[in-house]
């Protein structure tokens, strides 16, 4: 009964990896070409994004590092309660970073956004059902580096077993 509990926890992981719902890169989509932004406002957003970004990478890579070490801890013969609960803590701590900094971010990228081109960025997000984005944001990925930017390199993962 623990091993079925265990690999289905291990199976929901890449579940709670997902962003919050409704958060998603619009400023490197389409869709912000469709706002109809000024020069002033893609100045604006540019330049938070660009304050931004290293500090996501990096709080990226923590999570990844947080979950790369907890299925180290669960795929171990002598499995420690200890040991899994501090990793749990770190994975917890990592997420609630990358969250309140892309929350953050998002903030202040709606304060330049007017009334109108709000509401049509929110008609015209994504579908968010789970999965969808990431495959979406796993395919942007696989096409190669984005226009106004080079695409950052993502640490290595663990193969999932």
């Amino acid at each position: 009964m623990k091993r079925l509990m265990l690999v289905m926890f291990c199976l929901g992981l890449p579940l709670l990896a997902q962003l919050p719902r409704g958060f998603y890169p619009w400023w490197d989509s389409p869709v912000a070409k469709d706002l109809n932004l000024t020069d002033d406002q893609n100045r604006q957003i540019r330049e938070i994004v660009k304050e931004y970004r290293s500090k996501l990478i990096d709080q990226r890579a923590s999570v990844e590092k947080a979950e790369v070490e907890l299925q180290d801890i669960f795929n171990e013969d002598n499995f420690d309660q200890r040991r899994g609960n501090e990793a749990i803590e770190r994975l917890i701590a990592a997420r609630g970073d990358i969250t309140r900094s892309f929350s953050q971010m998002s903030l202040r990228l709606r304060a330049i956004l007017t009334p109108d081109q709000y509401h049509e960025l929110m008609r015209r997000r994504p579908n968010m059902q789970p999965g969808n984005l990431m495959r979406e944001l796993q395919k942007r990925n696989q096409n190669g580096p984005r226009p106004g930017g080079a695409r950052q390199p993502r640490p290595e993962r663990a193969p999932q077993q």
